[in-house]
């Protein structure tokens, strides 16, 4: 067999279920091993594992740092690639953390909260595989798993002799009990739980081993055997109705001791139904179709749904009893779109398409749009530039600089409603114009013909014509600020191609700026002209103006002593244009105002010259190294180009 169908068998064969050991052979392996005993909340916990803790005032992310104030966060491993989520996968460990202390959570429902596709189901199934990490032991051929420790459970005397002789503490056998099962192979050895048999079972999704999902019905054909099993009408032949082995633990409920069971919106479900959970989170057992007595139940019970369910749930007095057994985490969507396009990005991995092939900062459009969306206005906001600046600071921006009256992080959090992310569009409509957008014979879309379908989408969605207009609004805001982005690429690469132009640009500056320092008039070698102070001043100031030089003095001299240190420790070269950041934005700026020189160089169209031409290919050639694609390259090329005639 080839190494990875070798690798493969050894792994399902090391989580085959072993035959089974001896009681005594258990309690043994409790001695040195306190997983052998460990609560399904204890297991979910170790198999999380210890979070990474990350100093935000040292972290190589800056934005870190605005979102925690310089705080430690923790990261952890199995949660990595759930993006933006930080505050909702924390209350999920604090769960764990205390249910495995044996607090009142581990009585409770662990209820993701949020709006629809928003993650509440990816991180259901997590939590699952999660649960599939670690095994644990249960009495050999028990129909629900249940743990060896109930054969003592009652037992003050055995109970202490179990904590002093195998360290195992006393609260592990509070609220156990045996099952209908148990109890009647108890009576048929006559009381010798020697007997019995202990095997370490190993949780299975596929299997419905220790872990199991249920979904609602509707009021007609759903009954709470969906939970907690019923009689086996084929074995009624051979056994009383009342007997447990004519019973079929097949609920989930049975399939899920000391491991997780998951409900699928659970609130859709009729209340009748959900009655066997309150018994098996707060007694830790709960009842059967028939009279066959209490059947154990300590696992992990996790149920998610929306927040319309939960709240039509909630506003039902009948409904009060389950209230104070529900542990609420709330997922809402993603707000920082940094994090948002990494979702798309994730999603984008499982598909044919491949996210590199994507033009930069395209999804940043998409996930812009969406947080959005997501977050309300700050308080006594002006207009749409501050609900942007918001945006940006959620996402850890720096933008006190540039925004004056920019609020911090936490101000702005601490003034927003609490229900803030819970409604908005939904990554997955986002996701979805993605594939919209890409044609057929193209491996990726650009963002020209991702704001199309976004516009279009949004048109067909949004009925209140008000949304409508501040969705398109934002859009447009959004497309702009790209434009400015596609700008800079497509001159930086047209640049490239005027590495002469450019670099001669710079000299010319910095030669008319010496001899401005020295006050001395200034003769052109190639045009014979002279300049006088005056005339020098008026040819530097076409550089300075466009890029908004506010103190032209200052700027010259640092330009000029720049260029004179570079000479005496360079052999008396001239450094190249690019490599002094301040003098070579003032040429990009200058660059830029001659659009009638870019545009023949950059455009599809017929070239006047094989010069042209030349350049063309180089500029295209470049943008490809960029990360852009030839199709793309010419859609936003000649977006550009409108943009700029408009």
């Amino acid at each position: 067999m080839t190494n990875v169908i070798t690798r493969r068998s050894q792994a399902i064969k090391a989580r085959k279920t072993e035959s089974g050991i001896s009681l005594e052979e258990y309690l043994d392996i409790c001695k040195n091993d306190k997983t052998a005993y460990a609560t399904a909340h204890e297991r979910m916990l170790a198999a999380i594992g210890e979070p990474e803790v990350i100093d935000t005032a040292k972290a190589d992310d800056p934005r870190l740092k605005v979102i925690y104030s310089g705080r430690t966060m923790r990261v952890y491993e199995p949660f990595k690639d759930f993006y933006g989520m930080e505050d909702a996968i924390e209350s999920i460990v604090n769960y764990f953390r205390n249910a495995a202390r044996g607090l009142e959570e581990k009585r409770q429902i662990l209820y993701l909260l949020g709006p629809v596709g928003g993650g509440k189901s990816s991180l259901a199934e997590r939590l699952k595989s999660l649960m599939e990490k670690l095994p644990f032991y249960a009495l050999e051929g028990s129909p629900v798993f249940e743990s060896p420790l109930a054969l003592f459970a009652g037992d003050d005397e055995a109970i202490k002799i179990m904590k002093e002789e195998y360290g195992i503490p006393s609260r592990y056998f509070k609220n156990l009990v045996l099952s209908p099962w148990a109890a009647k192979r108890l009576k048929e050895y006559d009381g010798d739980i020697s007997k019995f048999k202990v095997v370490k079972v190993f949780p299975s999704q596929l299997s419905r081993i220790g872990i199991a999902k249920t979904e609602p019905g509707d009021e007609n054909n759903q009954d709470i055997s969906t939970l907690v099993g019923k009689v086996n009408i084929q074995k009624l032949e051979d056994f009383s109705q009342e007997d447990t082995d004519a019973y079929s633990y097949s609920g989930a409920l049975c399939r899920s001791t000391q491991g997780l069971m998951e409900f699928v919106e659970m609130f859709k479900a009729p209340i009748k139904v959900l009655h066997p959970l309150l018994t098996a989170t707060q007694e830790s057992n709960y009842n059967g179709t028939e009279e066959i007595g209490a059947i154990p139940f300590n696992g992990i019970l996790l149920a998610h749904s929306n927040e319309s369910e939960w709240a039509k749930f909630k506003g039902n007095k009948d409904n009060e009893a389950f209230l104070d057994r529900v542990y609420i985490v709330k997922v809402p969507y993603c707000k920082q779109y940094t994090e948002e396009e990494k979702i798309y990005e994730k999603v984008l991995e499982s598909s044919s398409l491949d996210p590199k092939s994507i033009p930069p900062k395209t999804l940043s459009i998409l996930a812009k749009v969406a947080v959005l969306s997501r977050i309300e206005p700050p308080k006594d906001s002006k207009g749409l530039q501050d609900l942007f600046t918001k945006m940006d600071v959620y996402n850890g921006d720096a933008v006190r600089d540039k925004v004056a009256n920019a609020k911090t992080y936490a101000e702005y959090k601490n003034e927003a409603p609490k229900d803030e992310g819970m409604s908005g569009l939904s990554t997955r409509f986002m996701y979805k114009r993605i594939s919209a957008s890409t044609p057929v014979d193209e491996e990726s879309t650009d963002a020209i013909l991702l704001v199309s379908e976004l516009k279009k989408a949004l048109k067909e969605e949004i009925d209140s014509e008000e949304l409508l207009a501040a969705h398109i609004q934002r859009v447009d805001k959004i497309l702009s600020e790209y434009m400015e982005f596609l700008g800079k690429e497509i001159q930086e690469c047209y640049m490239d191609s005027f590495g002469d132009f450019c670099q001669n640009q710079f000299d010319r500056y910095v030669k008319l700026a010496d001899y401005w320092i020295q006050d001395q008039d200034y003769v052109d070698d190639t045009t014979t002209q002279t300049y006088n102070r005056a005339e020098l001043n008026a040819e530097l100031e076409k550089f300075e103006k466009p890029s908004g030089i506010s103190n032209p003095k200052d700027f010259r001299n640092e330009v000029v002593n720049y260029v004179l240190r570079y000479r005496s420790t360079h052999d008396a070269k001239d450094p190249q244009w690019e490599s002094y950041d301040k003098l070579a934005d003032v040429i990009r700026k200058l660059v830029e105002q001659k659009t009638e020189d870019l545009l023949p160089v950059i455009s599809f169209s017929d070239k006047a010259s094989s010069e042209d031409e030349q350049k063309h290919h180089e500029f295209v050639k470049r943008m490809e190294e960029r990360g852009y694609n030839k199709r793309s390259i010419r859609r936003l090329v000649e977006a550009y180009v409108r943009s700029k005639k408009q």
